[in-house]
């Protein structure tokens, strides 16, 4: 029996090159979408700095095996919940530690630091505490039979650890965040192996409700408003997603010009620096309508294209791991990642409705590539710490 020990044998060399061609094109990409002249600042440096720091996270990850975070994973999900709850009750301002934008309280300022979005890390931290409650579930219950009921214990574990940071982000307000955090909790759900006698109904309860508050949203928005608490601004984020041309100089503005944008762009686009159309935060949430007018229909489907290689790669390094709770960490990450640019893309073709979700790896922020850094940071240390036993077939014991 054979065990590969080396370091550069461990390293995913792959999963490194996958990242840096997301660099190059995150550096391409915000080069040219800064050229519109709607800030002074020269944001490619800046990312360069925030990819360099990125690196420096995944290392410092590196250093802490698959035990090590399992030990502490409840306890860094635990701080999560109290620096959202910091977030929640602190004060909020003009000159204060944190920060409203657009009428959202989802920035903290800090001493060197600067200015970070705690939800954009926490996502991992969850992600984190979720992978321990599901393992540390399965084995407490590893030699008694699997049952409807210690499906609906394990069920009920999962909806309290969702809760809490839900309840905190849903408060911000910050839809595109809560719809992540749900999507990475449905995809640990069903990776746990809990009976789809529970889950059909489950999730055919979760669409209907989806549903219906759709439907209310656009026929019944005083009971939202009055009722369930919602704000004016998210039914005109629904109108403006369904009809973007009735709110040309509001709410639509920005998904009529990323289509025009990606639309104008064709086969094979308009070239480096080239764009005709002006797109508001272009360099951050609507960075694919760059990549869709510059490079057109080709580019864009390479971008898309290089996400589903980097999907595939991180799922292949989950089924490849043994540890219950490192399989999970990857699923969380993959669907994290996934649900990531699913719902970035789709905002920008008006497949979805306009969330403010980054493109991972490509759109500038300093809080959203450390969230991402660290999260691949964790997938980096489990494929770096498994043990990989070769049997050579001539051996006997």
């Amino acid at each position: 029996m054979k065990m590969t020990d080396r370091p550069g044998d461990r390293f995913d060399w792959t999963l490194a090159f996958i990242l840096l061609l997301l660099c190059i094109v995150s550096l391409f990409t915000i080069g040219s979408a800064q050229t519109s002249g709607q800030y002074q600042t020269n944001f490619v440096p800046l990312q360069i700095k925030w990819y360099i720091l990125g690196t420096f996270i995944i290392a410092m990850t590196m250093v802490l095996d698959p035990e090590q975070y399992k030990k502490i994973s409840w306890w860094v999900y635990g701080l999560g919940i109290l620096v959202l709850f910091f977030l929640a009750i602190a004060p909020g301002g003009e000159h204060q530690i944190a920060e409203k934008r657009y009428g959202a309280k989802r920035w903290l300022h800090l001493p060197i630091i600067g200015t970070i979005q705690p939800s954009e890390f926490i996502k991992t931290f969850f992600i984190l505490g979720m992978a321990k409650t599901i393992a540390h579930h399965h084995e407490k219950y590893l030699h008694l039979k699997k049952t409807l009921q210690t499906d609906f214990i394990l069920l009920g574990k999962i909806s309290l650890m969702l809760i809490a940071p839900l309840a905190f982000i849903m408060k911000q307000p910050d839809l595109g965040t809560s719809l992540v955090f749900i999507a990475v909790t449905v995809a640990m759900i069903i990776v746990a192996g809990i009976s789809w006698k529970i889950l059909l109904p489950l999730f055919a309860s979760g669409a209907t409700l989806g549903a219906g508050l759709l439907w209310m949203a656009v026929y019944a928005q005083n009971f939202m408003e009055r009722v369930l608490g919602f704000d004016p601004y998210q039914f005109k984020r629904v109108y403006s997603w369904l009809d973007p041309y009735s709110y040309p100089s509001d709410e639509g503005y920005n998904l009529i010009a990323a289509m025009t944008g990606i639309g104008s762009g064709g086969l094979t686009g308009k070239g480096f620096q080239n764009r005709e159309v002006y797109i508001p935060e272009n360099h951050t949430d609507f960075i694919f309508s760059v990549i869709g007018e510059e490079y057109g229909f080709i580019g864009a489907s390479l971008v898309i294209t290089l996400y589903f290689v980097l999907i595939y790669h991180l799922t292949r390094i989950a089924l490849e791991l043994k540890d219950p709770f490192s399989v999970y960490v990857c699923t969380g990450i993959i669907a994290m990642i996934a649900f990531h640019v699913f719902e970035n893309v789709g905002m920008n073709i008006q497949l979805l409705p306009i969330t403010g979700i980054p493109l991972p790896f490509i759109s500038y922020g300093g809080s959203s590539l450390f969230s991402n850094m660290l999260a691949i940071g964790l997938v980096f240390s489990m494929k770096y710490h498994h043990r990989t036993y070769l049997f050579d077939s001539t051996d006997t014991d």
